[in-house]
């Protein structure tokens, strides 16, 4: 739901803002695609299948509570650190490309900075029930204290939750190139993957952590956006 939505006029400003961030989106998803189409045609020399592969990096690192399941969602691996499951699509937990091997790696990267008490999963974790209901709150508080003039302090309410919202954004971005970090480490000197191989995981991990750096920037132009909104209203 758009702030915008409340307004008779539509405000220009607002894709000035965004512009930066919503090009950089769509340079991300482009490159995103480019690499994993490419990684995805190139079957790995060792011949694991992705999960395969996140389970021997469990093992390594000594994780033996954290299970591995299939999801039917396309795209949606995912580590829960709350039922310590990593979840990995089809393509992913059967497949044996260079792609589905750096995408569980990734996961399994995730399971074990859980496992290390890694400081910032640790500070995303608490932040997200904040950011989740600031981030689903906050448009209406602003566009209540914009139209109820005795209200105006809920708009900056609305404004700080958003800005929370924005903090789970930025803190994600550490939490997700190490998870990289320690996923391109950990198959390369495990031999589970070769170093010309490498460089072609490293394309599709650094091309799925660029969308987390484009969603951030965008969050933090939003923001913006609407913290001077807020003060010019006031004024």
């Amino acid at each position: 739901m758009s702030l915008l939505a409340f307004f008779p006029m539509f405000d220009p400003m607002y894709l000035v803002f965004l512009a930066p961030g919503l090009l950089l989106a769509l340079w991300a998803e482009a490159k995103v695609k480019s690499a994993y189409a490419m990684a995805s045609r190139r079957p790995a020399a060792s011949g694991l299948s992705g999960a395969e592969a996140a389970e021997r990096i469990l093992q390594m690192a000594r994780i033996h509570d954290v299970r591995i399941e299939p999801i039917k969602s396309m795209l949606g691996d995912h580590y829960d650190p709350r039922g310590k499951v990593l979840r990995l699509s089809p393509d992913v937990y059967s497949g044996s490309s260079l792609a589905a091997l750096g995408i569980a790696a990734h996961e399994a990267g995730h399971a074990i900075q859980h496992a290390t008490s890694y400081g910032p999963l640790a500070l995303r974790s608490g932040l997200l029930p904040v950011a989740a209901f600031g981030s689903q709150i906050s448009f209406l508080l602003i566009v209540a204290g914009l139209i109820l003039a005795p209200f105006y302090w809920l708009a900056w309410v609305g404004v700080a939750l958003f800005g929370v919202a924005v903090l789970f954004q930025l803190v994600t971005l550490p939490v997700e190139f190490d998870a990289s970090r320690r996923a391109r480490a950990i198959l390369l000197t495990n031999g589970l993957i070769s170093p010309s191989e490498d460089p072609v995981v490293g394309k599709v991990l650094n091309a799925a952590a660029l969308t987390y750096v484009a969603a951030a920037v965008t969050a933090l132009l939003q923001l913006l956006y609407f913290a001077s909104l807020v003060a010019g209203r006031r004024n």
